[in-house]
């Protein structure tokens, strides 16, 4: 095969022995790498109704079809376990190197059973595979850990994934990270670290052998060229941080634990403000002409020296939505969380849940106590000091930090079991994955996108927010087109998300994002990368058997209809300041919203999928298991 080995590698840590399954290439054309490839390869070496933190949770990473040639933004790979933070799918994307060191070793994807006795790494060295002792890794964080990785082994050129002391503790959000980005959200650290895995290290010399590298070649040309023109341009110059303003006027900024959706220092933590006063510089993921990562610094005051990347997700999480207006305590709690190989998104909203329950009365000061404080802390909304305390807390599992490490849904269940409080009110999660940075009670498309995403609450596996800020639909109203809106914009996402392409490159293809501009270019880029004759309707079929696989573990995991649902604020208070204030997404409209979605999917009422329409997408056997 062109851009294939057809080689996946297992390694089973009980025994120390590996071996290699030969996938056909009629397997491949049906999931070609990336989530898809990644959760397929999950659904076929899961125990089904593990646990996750169990040993019968594998580890399963697939490449990009695109990782180690010129085709840009193409370096990614995927990663899929059951997820310990919802018990269902965990996918996650991450860009890097790593991927392309991959891909040069020769092996398209990586299934890891079972589980250590004693902390190690694994070195992939082309086939040789190696355990190594991990003792003296334990405590870094993910990227000293990388470096003494590579200082150990004598070669810069090898690359790790890893992960830091939240998943050595078992945050349930925590992170797996490579060369500074992070495979993130859905809790893959702590299954790492339930394996005692600190790190997966690879080292590649082989090539990548494509179909026809002439027009591959052209055509990664001049996608880069229009890269660098007007349709990337706010990602290069000031990344998504952008977002801040914009989400502010539209009344959608998550403010102070999702009570409001305007922040009254907004432009102080804008992508605007940040390029101002703290950017250090822009960088890219591999194979990126893009460079959308803001690097930024605290250069002063009690946070100074603190540094990582920064971007809208993280930055609404751990300010606005904190009530934060310093954008260095911002950095720092980013940078914690980014190097103790932990959400930075789940971390935020988990703090924000836990000052609104103090404010509220529920948590006093005694249940703030720690070695730093001993006699407890008052983490009130805008406390950046208990902000970055509490941060810590999570990720070394101190004090109150062990019931924070456990995530918004289950701490909330935890406390309102203990106290006989409501604080699952205000616990922003849908299937226990916290809310990303746009409300839902503004956004009624999106809000179903939301409600019935695979992994959660994730606004990477939708783009159903498009067409209601875009101003295609009126966000705060529903018509019987929302349901194929949802449909169709996590469909669109899924295919990015498989090859995987960094949708920021979607606009490059023809100017429009939008499937008559980029599945022709992308069906030309497959063809020139394997030698297949792919047209528009097989690149269709990448983002629906993508999302499918990933539906169906969900069935298999034991998923139901009522498992599709908004954080009970979304649903029932509404914001009262802002462009969207007034507004909810009511439990009846919500639930007419999934009739319409699971009819646009062609599914049935109670969102399971019909056998033949499985067979049809050449998934027969996922039919026999789950089909109705």
């Amino acid at each position: 095969m062109y851009g294939y080995s057809g080689k996946i590698l297992h390694i089973d840590l009980n025994t120390r022995k590996t071996w290699t399954e030969e996938k056909p290439e009629a397997w491949y054309k049906l999931y070609i790498g990336g989530v898809s490839m990644a959760a397929r390869l999950l659904w076929e070496n899961i125990e089904v109704g593990c646990d996750p933190l169990s040993p019968g949770n594998p580890i399963c990473i697939a490449n990009g079809i695109f990782a180690g040639t010129p085709v840009p933004v193409g370096g990614k790979y995927g990663l899929a376990s059951k997820s310990p933070l919802t018990g269902l799918i965990g996918d996650s994307l991450s860009g890097s190197w790593f991927s392309v060191a991959l891909k040069r070793t020769g092996w398209d994807g990586l299934v890891v059973h079972g589980a250590s006795d004693k902390w190690i790494t694994i070195f992939i060295d082309d086939e040789r595979v190696q355990f190594r002792d991990a003792k003296k890794l334990l405590g870094l964080g993910t990227y000293a850990t990388e470096e003494a990785i590579r200082e150990e082994l004598g070669d810069d050129q090898v690359r790790s994934a890893t992960i830091g002391p939240a998943g050595e503790n078992g945050v349930l959000f925590a992170n797996v990270t490579n060369d500074g980005r992070q495979a993130g959200r859905t809790g893959h650290g702590a299954v790492w670290g339930s394996k005692k895995i600190k790190a997966i290290s690879v080292r590649g010399t082989k090539g990548v052998v494509v179909a026809d590298p002439d027009t591959l070649l052209q055509m990664s040309f001049d996608i880069s060229e229009t890269s660098q023109g007007p349709y990337t341009v706010k990602y290069r110059m000031l990344g998504t941080a952008t977002n801040v303003l914009n989400m502010n006027k539209l009344g959608l900024l998550p403010t102070r634990n999702y009570q409001e959706g305007t922040f009254e220092d907004a432009e102080l933590v804008s992508g605007e403000y940040l390029e101002e006063h703290y950017k250090v510089k822009k960088i890219a993921c591999a194979q990126c002409p893009i460079a959308c990562e803001q690097m930024s610094a605290a250069p002063d005051g009690p946070y100074k020296g603190a540094m990582t990347g920064i971007e809208y997700e993280c930055l609404y999480a751990n300010g606005p939505n904190l009530g934060i207006n310093d954008l260095r305590a911002v950095i720092k709690l980013i940078a914690t969380c980014d190097q103790g190989g932990m959400d930075a998104m789940s971390g935020g909203v988990t703090v924000s849940w836990a000052m609104e329950t103090f404010e509220r009365g529920v948590f006093t000061k005694e249940d703030f106590k720690c070695a730093k404080y001993p006699e407890g802390f008052e983490p009130y909304f805008g406390n950046a000091e208990a902000a970055v305390t509490l941060m810590e807390m999570i990720r070394d599992r101190e004090g109150i930090g062990d019931l924070l490490s456990k995530g918004t849904r289950r701490a909330s269940a935890i406390v309102d079991a203990e106290r006989g409080t409501e604080t699952y009110k205000w616990a922003m999660n849908s299937k226990g994955l916290e809310s990303p940075g746009y409300d839902a009670r503004g956004l009624k498309t999106f809000s179903v996108g939301i409600a019935v995403g695979t992994r959660g609450g994730c606004h990477n596996r939708t783009a159903a927010y498009d067409p209601d800020i875009q101003g295609e639909v009126d966000r705060f109203s529903i018509d019987d087109t929302r349901g194929r809106l949802a449909a169709s914009s996590e469909e669109y996402a899924a295919v990015y998300d498989t090859l995987p392409l960094c949708k920021f490159i979607r606009r490059c293809f023809t100017g429009k994002a939008d499937r008559a501009g980029a599945w022709p270019a992308i069906a030309k880029l497959i063809n020139a990368t394997t030698g297949w004759d792919f047209g528009y309707d097989d690149v269709e079929l990448i983002g629906i058997r993508a999302h499918t696989i990933k539906k169906a573990f969900n069935i298999r995991e034991g998923w139901k209809r009522a498992d599709d649902d908004l954080p009970y604020r979304w649903k029932h208070d509404p914001m009262t300041k802002g462009a969207s204030a007034g507004h909810v997404v009511t439990d009846e409209e919500l639930e007419y919203l999934k009739d319409l979605y699971y009819a646009a999917k062609g599914w049935t009422n109670e969102g399971l999928i019909p056998k033949a329409k499985l067979i049809e997408l050449g998934m027969d056997d996922v039919a026999e298991a789950i089909g109705v």
